[in-house]
């Protein structure tokens, strides 16, 4: 009697399952591959091969073999490898076994309808989520620790970070923020000298800069600049296994990586912000005074009356917020990173789009809450 056994089911036209049973070891002899393809030849209309190895013994790398070659001429023929049925382990090392092209077999199936389509990104946007909602649990008991003295995290790393986050962006800000004011001055000018009220150009642009223009500025740049770093930092820790090391080691990522940049996020935007205001004001009054032709004296006063502390503190407002979104959408992204360069381009590219995203609607949200309150 052999040791191993093939035989053929049919649960469908066009579906052949292939059942194994007994020891398929290398001194046991195993049937050759040509029986199954003989039966794949008889019957035309295959277009998907599965497997049940429920009855199977005793496995060792002729049985990989066999199922490598299997596998591969169904893929020339253009047969759909269902490995549902395949015990994990051997799953794992057909997985390894095969070539990159290999791993995917092209199949007949129809495409997916809208419907089903429509599902799958539901499903996507459902998981996406509550992986969101986790994630700012975790932050939030994280900050609770903080608060409570009882957080772990290297306090020379937090002050790098604060560093990163506020003198080292110094200049792009201030460039930024300057052509920004200039920008205003000009746009002002083109209207307001029709009416020979080229002073108001003050107003257009310290409140402009002050309540909105400033924070958002600020927050796009740090977008782009820092929370892709995060992103970066956590995903090549995530590909390198270094995430896991710390949960191994009954560290917390999100205590020990993730809140020390979220906290110097949430202070240095502010204190950005307003260091925004200031120079894109600055670019304004220079504009306006030597360009323009504006008195200096009265532009600054009229700058002094028109901006006012409720002005400043909506924009403070914005700074914090966006501060919050930066550095939860960094972080996410990178401690969700795949394990490979191609998921942390990925990544990287997936935190600034959510930033900037973010914070154009967190804008539009805080713009209609100050509108209702009258602020």
């Amino acid at each position: 009697m052999p040791l191993n056994k093939l035989s053929f089911e049919h649960p469908s036209s066009n579906t052949l399952r292939l059942k194994l049973s007994g020891e398929w070891q290398i001194y046991a002899g195993l049937p050759a591959v040509e029986e199954v393809i003989s039966e794949l030849s008889s019957h035309k209309d295959i277009t998907q091969l599965t497997f049940d190895l429920s009855e199977i013994g005793a496995w060792d790398s002729a049985l990989i073999s066999f199922l490598l070659h299997l596998m591969r001429e169904c893929g020339h023929r253009k047969i759909q490898v269902i490995r549902e049925g395949l015990p994990e382990g051997i799953n794992n090392l057909l997985t390894l076994a095969l070539k990159e092209h290999e791993r995917t077999i092209p199949s007949k199936i129809k495409p997916a309808s809208f419907l089903e389509r429509a599902a799958d990104k539901f499903l996507q946007l459902k998981a996406g989520i509550l992986a969101l909602v986790n994630f700012l649990g975790e932050i939030a008991c994280a900050f609770g620790r903080f608060f409570t003295g009882k957080a772990y995290f290297r306090r020379q790393d937090f002050f790098g970070i604060v560093q990163r986050c506020g003198a080292d962006a110094l200049g792009l800000v201030s460039l930024i923020s300057l052509l920004v004011g200039i920008i205003l001055a000009f746009i002002g000018a083109m209207q307001l000298q029709l009416f020979g009220a080229q002073i108001y150009i003050a107003d257009i642009v310290g409140i402009g800069m002050v309540r909105v223009m400033g924070a958002v500025m600020t927050g796009i740049i740090m977008s782009g600049r820092t929370g892709a770093s995060f992103a970066a930092e956590l995903g090549l820790m995530q590909v390198n296994e270094e995430i896991d090391a710390y949960k191994t080691l009954g560290i917390s990522p999100v205590e020990f990586l993730v809140m020390p940049r979220v906290l110097a996020l949430m202070i240095m935007l502010p204190l950005l912000t307003l260091y925004a205001d200031f120079m894109g004001i600055v670019g304004g009054f220079f504009i306006s005074t030597s360009v323009l032709g504006l008195n200096p004296v009265e532009y600054w006063h009229h700058t002094q009356s028109a901006v006012r502390l409720s002005n400043l503190w909506v924009g403070l407002v914005h700074g914090f917020v966006f501060g919050i979104i930066i550095g939860v959408s960094g972080c996410l992204r990178g401690i969700k990173c795949g394990r490979s360069a191609e998921a942390l381009g990925e990544a990287t590219t997936s935190a600034v789009v959510t930033s900037i995203t973010s914070i154009v609607v967190a804008t539009a949200v805080i713009t209609f809450i100050c509108q209702v309150l009258g602020v």
